[in-house]
């Protein structure tokens, strides 16, 4: 059912590669296609899709009608150039297709025996048909693939597609899976290739280089003047020989004459001709250069125009608005970007105000589950989300008389405290922490020198200088989403699903709270870093997260306390596009209360870093969260609208609004606040209007979060929190693999940026190093036939999330018994 392309040394089909005809062909082949089941939905289920894996791209194809009549087992019906095998004179019979459905045949080579007439006339029908019902494709550079079970595999690219796909049998799936992975592979080489050709093309200095080629160029055209005036020489030598020959005299001598004449003529023209060769040559060589080192300026041109054309228009309306006190009418929040350019206001909004506390919120109608596709995007073929929305208006009934012990029941503005019993303290001491880590240095960088060649590019894939980072890692910084970890144990005393919901939609909002003055990049995680935080003597939780996959980067994390535990797979796309740097969470995030057997699921917002090139770095949160329930609390969920930063508008910014609604999508509780303050939640206490526009009331709100302020003095280190300050600190019996013994990291904490820098090189080298080694064993199982096993992480295990198809990293349990009898023998050595 499927066809693969041997290689041989030169990358070339094996039986092909004598001939210009047979390389051309090739290359155009595809690696490998055939007919496979897809899962589309939960209606349709799994349906026959023609696949065709070519030069790192996997594309499927709807099948025609008809076309699923010939290729039940076989190669010969299908579309795309299926050719028939032979067995000597004889074709195959059509009785022959049963027996391929039970046992089918190893993977038919491409380069297979020459097709009839008849058959590449129908070929050549079919691909044309066939290209024009193309359903879908997938890039394999930074795909996730993972085996289910013996018939069934699953393809990622981390976020935007996942493809469910079926073969008939186990030799077919490992046939597929196995060209797949190598594809994989070579498609990473080739780009990172092809990256550094176009990084050392635009780094490379225009005067040296110029200079460099003309001269070699001069060289090669004085040896081309040189032959000329020799050739012109030797040819009128001839020409008067021939001329003299004519006269009839001395017929001998003269004939010798011209012989030596013409000698000289023919000398001179090979000269000629590898003289030219010779120039032909390098001009070819440096011509093709030259040419992407002028596409790349052209496109920074491109790109520096678009900007300052932005930057003209912003100056524009900031003159405008400069003349008013107050724009006349609110301007709707708007993604344009043309909006987003201000600098930020400064931190502390607050909701106290009666406008503020009464909202309009559009909400979905329908409630739209995650299922096996939607976990990391959806691929399904056909379907259209639901786009309908219903417009609530929330308005607060006797404010005045709010009860403030309510207001700041969960407002805890002192340093970090316990959470948990203190019957835990009187066996075990609370270790002293440090409060601070030491001053950030003053180092000159250029910063247009280092970004001008990054625009477009992936924010994972930019060879940043410590100078633009924080000295934590990725992992850490996730570890600070628990600093508010006190929310979580007030939502596990919670009798009520729909107000244990909202405070959990505080703690979400908790997470952004140190992004508004936070502009530092954290340590990109090597493969198999971890990082361990255990605060159980203190704040009564502890948590391990591990660097699971490299391409796409993703981290697995799990935390567990005494009333709830918690556990997400973060990664994320991100692309700088010169003016700002948007970076979109993708995966998603659980917490699980044991007590109630309520779990709640989620994903983050999009973040935005503004003003690269100029003003005041500054953060914005944006876009749409939907807090659905599981297990206990199936049917419950909270809609929560970010609203984007906009000069333009009357509303706060930075404003977070928010109903929490029951299985009946009866709105029970409203969510009301900003994300780098505090946020308030209050319950319904009456309903009015119509049902399509309905009026909820509330009671008193209650301030479920609260930010802590941040020390005075810590724009010197960092705007480092107190838990941030304390990440980082040494502590021993941690595994070799932590975040806390990566030198570059402790360097750049330090204040020794330059050496930190030095080992920063040297880490992402060793780390390249290591994953050309398991590419060189996968290419090398990959020809003799046996299966590879990709990468597998230590602390996380691949398992099937539950309720969906999708594939998720769940903790083991081992780390911690591992850290009792410190045994590190699984680690490896990255550092």
């Amino acid at each position: 059912m499927s066809e693969v392309v041997p290689t041989g040394k030169a990358g070339l089909p094996a039986a092909n590669a004598a001939t210009a005809s047979g390389t051309i062909a090739a290359q155009s082949e595809p690696d490998m296609k055939g007919w496979l089941l897809k899962w589309t939905n939960y209606l349709k289920g799994y349906q026959k899709r023609w696949f065709v894996l070519s030069k790192g791209v996997l594309s499927y194809y709807r099948a025609e009608h008809g076309a699923g009549a010939n290729a039940g087992g076989r190669s010969a019906g299908g579309k795309l150039s299926i050719r028939r095998r032979r067995k000597g004179p004889r074709a195959e019979s059509k009785g022959s297709m049963m027996q391929c459905i039970r046992a089918p045949r190893s993977p038919t080579r491409l380069n297979a025996p020459p097709e009839t007439k008849k058959d590449r006339k129908k070929n050549k029908k079919n691909q044309a048909e066939m290209t024009h019902t193309c359903r879908g494709t997938i890039s394999l550079h930074g795909a996730l693939i993972h085996t289910v079970d013996s018939c069934t595999f699953v393809i990622s690219n981390g976020g935007t597609q996942t493809f469910h796909i079926k073969a008939a049998n186990e030799v077919e799936r490992q046939s597929w899976v196995t060209a797949l992975e190598l594809a994989k592979a070579k498609a990473i080489r080739a780009m990172e290739s092809d990256e550094e050709e176009e990084d050392t093309a635009a780094n490379t200095i225009p005067s040296e280089e110029l200079n460099l080629v003309v001269r070699e160029l001069t060289v090669r055209l004085e040896n081309l003047k040189t032959c000329y005036d020799l050739i012109t020489k030797h040819g009128a030598a001839l020409q008067r020989a021939l001329s003299e020959l004519e006269s009839g005299e001395d017929l001998a001598n003269k004939t010798k004459i011209v012989s030596e004449r013409a000698t000289l003529f023919r000398i001179s023209s090979n000269a000629m001709i590898n003289a030219c060769s010779d120039y032909l040559q390098t001009a070819q060589t440096q011509g093709h250069k030259w040419s992407k080192m002028l596409q790349h300026e052209r496109d920074q041109k491109l790109h520096l125009e678009e900007m300052v054309e932005q930057l003209a228009r912003q100056h524009s309306h900031l003159e405008q608005a400069a003349h008013r006190h107050r724009p006349n009418a609110a301007a709707s929040a708007s993604d344009d970007e043309d909006n987003e350019f201000y600098d930020a206001q400064e931190e502390g909004g607050s909701v106290a105000s009666q406008e503020d506390s009464s909202f309009i919120l559009k909400i979905p109608v329908a409630h739209h589950r995650r299922n096996s596709n939607d976990a990391t995007g959806s691929s399904s073929e056909g379907e259209e989300g639901n786009s309908e929305t219903q417009q609530v208006l929330v308005v607060t009934d006797n404010l005045d008389n709010m009860d403030m012990t309510d207001r700041i029941s969960v407002n805890s503005s002192q340093a970090l405290t316990p959470t948990l019993s203190n019957n835990n303290q009187s066996t075990k001491v609370a270790r002293r922490r440090r409060t601070r880590v030491p001053d950030k240095p003053n180092y000159p960088l250029n910063l247009w020198s280092i970004i001008k060649n990054c625009i477009g590019k992936d924010l994972s894939k930019i060879p940043m200088p410590v100078n633009f980072n924080e000295p934590l890692s990725m992992l850490q910084r996730l570890t600070e989403d628990f600093e508010y970890s006190e929310i979580l144990d007030k939502a596990a005393q919670c009798k009520d699903t729909c107000e244990q919901l909202a405070y959990v939609t505080a703690f979400t909002v908790s997470s952004y709270s140190t992004t508004s003055n936070r502009t530092g990049k954290p340590f990109n995680p090597l493969l198999g870093e971890t990082y361990e935080c255990d605060r159980t003597d203190d704040l009564g939780w502890r948590c391990i997260n591990e660097q699971v996959s490299h391409h796409p980067p993703m981290a697995a994390q799990y935390c567990e306390s005494r009333g709830w535990r918690c556990w997400q797979e973060f990664t994320m796309t991100s692309k700088f596009r010169g003016k700002y740097i948007q970076i979109v969470p993708l995966g998603y995030a659980h917490v699980e209360f044991p007590a109630t057997g309520n779990k709640f699921t989620w994903r983050k917002v999009t973040t935005t870093v503004h003003n690269i090139i100029v003003g005041k770095l500054w953060v914005d949160n944006h876009g749409d969260m939907e807090i659905y329930g599981e297990k206990s609390a199936k049917g419950v969920k909270c809609h929560l609208k970010y609203l984007p930063y906009s000069y333009f508008t009357r509303d706060t910014q930075r404003r977070v609004k928010g109903v929490v609604m029951d299985n009946s999508n009866q709105v029970k509780w409203v969510i009301n606040g900003t994300w780098d303050s505090k946020i308030e939640i209050a319950p319904v206490t009456s309903t009015s209007g119509s049902a399509e526009n309905p009026v909820y009331k509330t009671g008193n709100y209650k301030t479920a979060w609260s930010r802590r302020l941040p020390p005075t003095d810590c724009d010197k280190y960092y705007n480092f929190t107190l838990l941030a300050c304390q990440l980082n600190e040494p502590e021993p019996n941690v595994a070799p693999t932590d975040s806390r013994l990566r030198p570059d990291q402790r360097l750049m904490e330090d204040g020794k940026w330059n050496e930190s820098n030095g080992e920063k090189l040297r880490l992402e080298e060793k780390q390249r190093a290591r994953r050309r080694e398991r590419e060189a064993e996968a290419e090398k199982a990959a020809a003799e036939g046996r299966p590879y096993p990709p990468y597998e992480p230590i602390w996380f295990s691949k398992q099937q999330d539950e309720g969906t198809d999708s594939l998720v990293h769940v903790f083991k349990g081992t780390y911690w018994d591992a850290k009792a009898k410190q045994e590190w023998s699984k680690c490896p050595d990255i550092f």
